[in-house]
């Protein structure tokens, strides 16, 4: 399925339209709110609870968004239901909810976090999760990954919602688990085909990769993350079609 042209609009608000001194935090209920009410697409982040829920949640560990350490796999959806989030009221949502609050009111993308440690293909139960929830989904929703393997693998079981690349340099100091040769090839972008994105949503630091404009010049749609100030912004757009931002407001086009 092609990029849904609403991603192309609306810019898209990074862990959704957070602001931990507003209560608002990371991929949180109240940020949910928060961007629909102002209008903007939403990005959120899973992670896999320890009963096989898909969580929003951008970490692998509680400690900084919780101020509970831990990684967040070892606890069940219930448990991280009554887990407050550092600077809000409610505790991490699972995807299903998150649904419930968009409900098809602006278009929502979804970036599944590497399962495997090394981008590898040792993958499987949160695609699993995340297509299972997303059946039936009315609304304008796109999922994807750092990981090629988990676009190939949500692409088999959800063919009917776009899927993309959440790509980037990958430098090493970014990507230490991961081997050399493989943040090598990732960095070339090779992917595309083998899983079947439909889009990229590259580093704004990188745009500048040609390998980004042939994909460009090929008419991939491109996004980029993460915009934090106007000027930025700008920037960005010379050459993606859409930006994902945090902090100051993004211009919604006209």
């Amino acid at each position: 399925m092609p990029l849904p042209a609403a991603f192309l609009r609306a810019p898209l608000a990074h862990r959704a339209y957070h602001d931990k001194g507003k209560g608002r935090p990371e991929n949180s209920i109240e940020a949910v709110r928060a961007a629909v009410r102002a209008g903007y697409g939403i990005e959120v982040d899973l992670q896999l609870s320890a009963d096989g829920q898909a969580m929003v949640f951008h970490d692998y560990d509680l400690a900084r968004l919780t101020g509970v350490g831990g990684p967040i796999q070892r606890r069940t959806a219930a448990e991280l239901a009554r887990l407050p989030l550092l600077g809000g009221e409610f505790g991490i949502p699972t995807l299903s909810e998150v649904l419930v609050e968009v409900a098809g009111q602006v278009p929502l993308l979804i970036e599944i976090k590497d399962q495997d440690g090394g981008l590898g293909a040792a993958v499987g139960r949160l695609e699993q999760a995340a297509a299972t929830v997303l059946k039936g989904y009315v609304g304008d929703v796109a999922v994807m990954s750092f990981n090629p393997n988990s676009v190939r693998v949500f692409g088999g079981l959800a063919p009917q919602i776009s899927r993309g690349l959440t790509t980037c340099a990958f430098e090493k100091a970014d990507w230490p688990l991961v081997p050399a040769a493989r943040r090598k090839r990732l960095r070339n972008l090779p992917d595309i085909p083998h899983s079947r994105a439909e889009f990229i949503s590259h580093d704004a630091r990188d745009l500048a990769n040609p390998r980004v404009a042939l994909l460009k010049a090929r008419r991939l749609p491109i996004l980029c993350w993460t915009i934090r100030s106007p000027e930025a912004e700008a920037e960005a757009r010379q050459v993606a079609d859409n930006v994902t931002f945090e902090g100051s407001p993004a211009a919604i086009p006209t």
